[in-house]
């Protein structure tokens, strides 16, 4: 018995063996010979491309046009989006198959080939035509079959190369509700809370509030604005019944803002409606009323305080060189920066200490705006940055109660501060002061 098992093993340990050398000299082989084939179904290169004609199962069809840029043309005359057409555009330049089934086919109907379910016709800059079609999807659900007209081979082709041109006017037309060029705007206006706004550049390519009348703006607001305005887009995935009723609900609901943003083609506008807890819009560069994102109907919901800068000083990350602090007392201490050292005069300041001032002149900020309430100085301070260009001069005075107000001096605006952050100015520049001495106790101890 003992016999017959090891025999057996024996011959199992052959037969594993020879499988091994089999399996290794295959790999061997295929390694050689490299990786499989994958025919190319497609190579028409992007600029050669005049037309594309996309043909649903469902009768969704759309055909699109180029000139100097892509144009839909049919089932309406509607803007594209250049890129999503460009995808297309991209797929057919280099559209590979995964397989080939057949290198002649006979009866596709089988595979849904002869009742596609999509069909591009593409149109060459030369007149010559090439047509795709993709039929069914195949039984392991990892493809689908598709054949080029005049080509007798049968392909397969990823599911992704399918979703690429399986694509309807309303995936290919341009969304955007106004289209301009934010990099040149010269003007930027809003109005529907409050005050109407207008946002024009400075010298240095900053915005600044021009009306209601001239104010510093919050550079990071406006912009941030701009980019919802540029973005803002028709919401496609309303059912037909609800973009139906979006006229309507623009008509009976809130306007919210009309903005008006202002380039080198001209000026181009945004009207927003609210109807309960959804927006809805009207552009200029699309015709008709639609549903838009709640981002943007919140975006564009602000009034003049949302885009006034609440900084006191507007020297930034910048370093500053040189610092001026007058107190009550009317006591002034002047700081200059040499070097890496913050100097008294002749003498050297714990940078620490000034570092930690430079943090709270730089953070300081609005609690809210108003026309009136400052009085005396308590603090009156003057920062110098970049290379002298620029100087802040700021004076924070007590006012009745819990409050604090600050003036941007030569500058109308009275802001409201906590007490709690002129407690802490005060505190942090009375803490300004010259390095600690060395310890020589230790010193002598470590000798010991």
């Amino acid at each position: 018995m003992q016999l017959r098992g090891l025999l057996t093993a024996l011959v199992l340990l052959a037969v594993l063996s020879v499988g091994v050398w089999y399996g290794n000299k295959q790999k061997a082989e295929e390694e050689k010979r490299g990786p499989k084939d994958t025919p190319k179904i497609l190579t028409i290169a992007e600029d050669q491309l005049t037309q594309l004609e996309i043909k649903r199962g469902d009768g969704k069809n759309t055909t699109l046009k180029k000139t100097d840029k892509w144009q839909i043309t049919a089932p309406e005359s509607l803007q594209a989006d250049q890129d999503a057409v460009g995808a297309i555009a991209t797929a057919i330049g280099s559209l590979t198959a995964d397989s080939v089934v057949e290198e002649k086919a006979g009866d596709v109907s089988t595979f849904g080939l002869n009742s596609p379910k999509v069909v591009v016709i593409i149109t060459k800059k030369d007149g010559k035509t090439a047509t795709l079609k993709i039929g069914d999807e195949m039984a392991t659900g990892s493809g689908f079959y598709a054949m080029i007209d005049g080509d007798p081979r049968l392909f397969t082709i990823s599911t992704a190369s399918k979703t690429s041109f399986d694509k309807t006017a309303l995936d290919l037309r341009d969304k955007r509700l106004l289209t301009f060029d934010a990099d040149k705007l010269t003007r930027v206006e809003l109005s529907g809370k409050g005050t109407p706004v207008e946002f024009g550049k400075n010298g240095q390519n900053e915005w600044q509030i021009v009306k209601p009348k001239p104010m510093r703006a919050d550079n990071w607001a406006v912009e941030e604005l701009v980019r919802k305005i540029k973005e803002a887009k028709m919401d496609t995935t309303v059912s037909e019944e609800d973009a139906k009723k979006a006229a309507g609900n623009f008509a009976s609901g809130t306007k919210i803002a009309v903005a008006k943003v202002t380039d080198a083609s001209g000026t181009h506008e945004i009207e927003i409606h609210k109807k309960e807890n959804d927006y809805f819009a009207k552009g200029s560069a699309v015709a008709g009323i639609h549903k838009v994102s709640n981002e943007l109907g919140e975006g564009l919901d602000k009034g003049l305080d949302d885009f006034r800068n609440r900084k006191l000083f507007e020297f930034g990350f910048s370093d500053p060189t040189k610092l001026e602090v007058k107190s009550a007392d009317g006591q002034t201490k002047v700081y200059t920066k040499t070097g890496e050292k913050w100097m008294r005069g002749s003498e050297a300041m714990d940078s620490v200490s000034v570092q930690s001032f430079i943090d709270k002149l730089r953070d300081l900020s609005a609690v809210q705006f108003k026309e009136s309430g400052f009085a005396t100085p308590v603090l009156d301070l003057r920062v110098t940055s970049k290379d002298g260009k620029l100087v802040d001069h700021v004076q924070i005075s007590k006012g009745p109660g819990a409050d604090a107000f600050a003036i941007r001096v030569n500058e109308p605006t009275v802001y409201q501060i906590s007490m709690a952050a002129l407690t802490e100015l005060e505190t942090t520049a009375g803490a300004i002061r010259p390095p600690a001495p060395p310890d020589t106790k230790k010193k002598d101890e470590k000798k010991k």
